[in-house]
């Protein structure tokens, strides 16, 4: 069965986004084309990581002599995104993600696919509903840096740490387990 490849190419937007309260938040990573949006549920530790990875491929090519992708060193005032999360909110839960630059374009380069099923048990869906899928972004390098920004500060805006043993702190309170010496 062929993959159904949801593909933004120039993306109007990509964000980070989450639903719900620190402590029980649902992050996603949504997308938007037009009339077309894709959102995609990831863990917090996920948009994190691919927060870093895209700043550190961002970075190495400021190295480059010259500049020759004009990359920002910041997030370009006009694509600062704030705006909240568009319906709809899932298209499936991600499991394997990969990173990439394309110097053609000059686009950093996002795939995400689903969680699989690993023990194949499901039974065939002749509708389709179950059809393998993937997610393809194609990111110029002000967006990229814009999204970077945005998942930074939403991964941060979770529950506060606890000083001593790094566990978050719940909003009825923690009990603190010392580490042992």
């Amino acid at each position: 069965m062929p993959t159904r490849v949801h593909e933004f190419a120039w993306p109007d937007r990509v964000v980070i986004g989450t639903i719900g309260q620190p402590g029980d938040r649902t992050f996603y990573l949504q997308v938007r084309a037009g009339t077309q949006i894709v959102s995609i549920a990831l863990e917090k530790q996920q948009s994190a990581q691919l927060a870093e990875k895209i700043d550190e491929i961002l970075d190495q090519l400021l190295t480059i002599d010259g500049n020759p992708f004009s990359v920002p060193t910041s997030t370009p005032v006009e694509l600062v995104d704030n705006d909240p999360l568009e319906d709809p909110l899932e298209q499936f839960r991600t499991g394997a993600m990969s990173l990439g630059w394309d110097p053609t374009t000059a686009q950093i380069v996002l795939e995400a696919y689903p969680i699989s099923d690993v023990d194949g048990d499901e039974p065939f869906d002749p509708d389709g509903a179950d059809e393998p899928e993937m997610l393809l972004v194609r990111m110029p390098v002000g967006t990229a840096r814009a999204f970077t920004k945005r998942t930074r500060e939403i991964v941060a805006a979770g529950r506060p740490l606890c000083t001593i043993c790094g566990y978050p702190i719940d909003p009825d309170g923690h009990t603190c387990t010392l580490p042992e010496a």
